[in-house]
């Protein structure tokens, strides 16, 4: 408490107040761009923290890094173009949710449900961090590997009932990633001779194709703007009803996400799927989602921020990023002369409670920033498609510009938005097919790292405790359906007689 006080007096600092507000409103703009994304964004300002005092520059930072995750539900709700992977989650049932007039109720209870994972998240930080350093440090690739096959198979619940649909457009996913060059040995993959493809096809092209630019066109196709919504104050607040759907999904979605985040390489991505998929799974009304569940947009909102945070659990205490935005803020505390690892929080003990305390103001900065200003943002939707449809478009197509510079992933997003909409004709869900993509580099190179070290045998994913429990919890939705086929075939048949209507009185 001594340690977190002291935080404290250094964050209050007017300097550091200033930036940790700058980089949670940057953050916000950012995540809300498409195409950019937290870790893009806090690159891109590295320059600017040369002349700043450390502890200045890592707060405003990691202001950007959880400020994203905010601002990256605006566009997931609104226009259903999630500004990055974390995001496409929220974007299934928040958008479907703005369709129905409670685009409000979305931001909010995203909002919300940010603050109290990411406040809380926060606080288990400060107090548990040498322990779940400690756990995260027994996972090795076999873990990895499960980790990101658990994900996988969880995309057959976002399949609307149909479960085969949704693992049918994971596996061409899995096809999708493997175009690029091998991270093993360098060789080329369905490339085809075309350059622009060595380095494989990105996330951003295909997530901003398949829900930006799909639903565009569906929207110009169906018309479905024909009435203003209606945008009073009170249709933006959330009932006692809502908040009662939602409560729970928050504390559950807080709890995994951070659990997730604590895993390095695992990252917010996962916290969200998975998330969603459990409180999918706890749901009474679990038809509802994908349709507008106010309690899926809570989960996983709430599990991707509270992942965002506990990233910095391996990275504060020995050295490992935990996802691309905890590798930059690596990269920024070196260009500070400050040497990452396990002696951080011994010998930068300033720097790092000065970090934690500030998380704590930021997070109710973004809070102070976002409720007031949800029917301002839901307020987009009053617009006639007509004029917003050309906006998203060029939204879209300049955020896919902005990841490479390169005309050819415009195209290819363009491609994967005709993709995307006869995918919505077909009635085949989306969402799966972006979590392959996102989820195939960490799945493969984990499989062959652990085949490597076990020279070919696959029971090292058997050998190992963790992985063990892991591969269990995988097979289980498998297994569990077979083995109540095989009881019912060992259940006696019942004789059913027809009674005589002689004795029937």
């Amino acid at each position: 408490m001594d340690a977190l006080l002291a935080g404290f007096e250094i964050a209050c600092t007017p300097q550091n107040l200033l930036f940790v507000t700058i980089g949670v409103v940057l953050g916000q703009l950012i995540g809300a761009l498409p195409g950019i994304g937290p870790s893009a964004g806090m690159a891109l300002l590295l320059p600017v923290t040369f002349g700043l005092p450390p502890v200045t520059a890592i707060v405003m930072l990691a202001g950007i890094m959880y400020g994203g995750m905010y601002g990256g539900t605006l566009t997931s709700v609104l226009i259903n173009v999630p500004g990055e992977a974390a995001s496409v989650m929220t974007a299934v049932d928040g958008h479907k949710m703005a369709k129905q007039g409670r685009a409000g109720a979305a931001l909010s209870i995203a909002a919300i449900g940010s603050f109290i994972a990411g406040f809380g998240a926060v606080a288990v930080l400060a107090v548990v961090t040498p322990l779940l350093a400690s756990l995260a440090l027994s996972f090795s690739s076999p873990e990895y590997f499960l980790l990101a096959l658990l994900g996988l198979t969880a995309t057959a619940g976002l399949g609307a009932g149909n479960a085969i649909k949704a693992l049918l457009v994971a596996c061409f996913g899995l096809m999708l990633a493997l175009v690029g060059s091998d991270p093993i040995d360098g060789a080329q993959r369905l490339t085809y001779g075309v350059p622009q493809l060595l380095e494989g096809i990105d996330f951003l092209p295909i997530a901003i194709g398949v829900f930006g630019i799909a639903e565009v066109l569906a929207s110009l196709e169906n018309r479905y703007d024909a009435k203003p919504l209606p945008m009073r104050l009170r249709d933006m607040w959330l009932t006692s009803q809502e908040w009662a759907e939602s409560r729970m999904a928050i504390l559950r979605g807080s709890i995994l996400g951070f659990v997730i985040g604590v895993l390095p390489g695992a990252g917010p991505t996962i916290a969200a799927l998975l998330a969603y998929v459990a409180e999918r799974r706890f749901s009474k009304h679990p038809e509802r989602f994908g349709n507008g569940a106010i309690d899926g947009v809570a989960a996983s909102e709430s599990a991707n921020n509270s992942a965002v945070h506990g990233a910095l659990v391996p990275m504060l205490s020995l050295g490992i990023p935990g996802s691309a935005s905890t590798a930059v803020l690596l990269a920024a505390l070196v260009l500070q002369g400050i040497r990452p690892g396990p002696m951080l929080m011994t010998e930068q003990s300033s720097l790092v409670w000065g970090l934690i305390a500030s998380m704590f103001i930021g997070n109710i900065i973004l809070l102070i920033i976002n409720l007031p200003l949800a029917p301002l943002f839901a307020s987009v939707l009053r617009i006639p498609y007509d004029y917003l449809a050309p906006g998203i478009l060029v939204l879209s197509l300049v955020g896919a510009y902005a990841t490479t510079l390169s005309l050819f992933t415009v195209g290819l997003t363009l491609s994967f938005g005709v993709i995307g909409w006869l995918m919505m004709k077909a009635d085949l869900p989306r969402a799966p097919l972006v979590l392959a993509v996102v989820l195939a580099p960490l799945m493969e190179s984990s499989l062959r790292q652990s085949l490597m070290l076990s020279e070919g045998s696959p029971l090292i994913f058997l050998e190992r405790p963790i992985s063990a429990v892991l591969l269990l919890i995988i097979l289980l939705p498998f297994l569990l359906p077979l083995l109540g086929y095989l009881l019912r075939l060992r259940r006696p048949a019942v004789a059913v007689t027809t009674p005589d209507p002689r004795e029937v009185t």
